[in-house]
């Protein structure tokens, strides 16, 4: 699962999609948009910052969170 952000994500999750349903076409793809809250938020920023010791918290579930401190320590 995915969220859509902007349309440069949704362009390239449709591009895969309809991949996949050449490929598999009993596999269903369904898109969800992100909340306007986290409209700018990605994995990328999210590793950057707990990289630098910073707390996601704010972004992540608390199992996320935990895990990206540890493998930033």
């Amino acid at each position: 699962m995915r969220g859509l952000r902007a349309y440069s994500d949704f362009d390239a999750e449709l591009q895969q999609a309809l991949m996949n349903r050449k490929l598999a076409p009993q596999i269903h793809t369904i898109f969800l948009m992100s909340s306007f809250a986290h409209i700018f938020v990605s994995s990328s920023i999210l590793k950057d910052i707990a990289s630098h010791g910073r707390d996601v918290r704010e972004f992540v579930p608390e199992a996320v969170a935990k895990r990206l401190e540890e493998k930033f320590q």
